[in-house]
């Protein structure tokens, strides 16, 4: 990986929260919060001009804005929800380019492993009495997919940490 240890643990703790929430919104109402959007992406702003060299961090601003056209075109087709385009371009300067394959295989396997366990936690007859109002319970084949985005996210920052060497 890429990620300095710098990056992630000035990420890291103000990323966090913010996926915690992106994650607990689109599970109990199949949203994503703009102003959660927002943040993610103006703590980037904010935090990235400390952290990175400025080269770098207008690098991952572009980043970001090619993942929002990208997102955009993707949301229109139907293919994601537009919450969900939106939080992906405002995770995406948090991502070192040269990690982008490294995060889209981490992405897939979080994407998996919470579809799974989205769906096997639906059959659970305590779980859905602890959460009777979660949206994601009833929408069919629509899956709350910023859960996966957050997760990705977390993780990467995570392992950026470098804690288990």
């Amino acid at each position: 990986m890429e990620l300095t240890f710098a990056e992630a643990a000035w990420f890291l703790p103000f990323v966090l929260p913010i996926c915690l929430w992106v994650a607990w919104s689109d599970l109990r109402e199949m949203r994503i919060p703009n102003i959660a959007v927002l943040a993610l992406a103006g703590g980037f702003l904010a935090i990235g001009l400390i952290v990175l060299p400025f080269e770098a961090y207008l690098w991952r601003l572009a980043q970001l804005l090619a993942v929002l056209v990208i997102g955009f075109v993707i949301a229109s087709i139907g293919m994601v929800g537009a919450g969900d385009a939106k939080f992906a371009a405002a995770m995406a300067p948090f991502i070192v380019p040269g990690d982008a394959l490294f995060f889209l295989l981490l992405f897939s396997v979080v994407l998996i492993a919470s579809w799974v366990t989205h769906r096997g936690a639906a059959r659970v007859p305590a779980v859905r009495r602890a959460t009777p109002d979660w949206v994601s319970w009833e929408r069919g084949k629509l899956f709350p997919m910023g859960v996966a985005l957050a997760g990705a996210l977390s993780i990467y920052l995570i392992l950026g940490l470098g804690l288990w060497a």
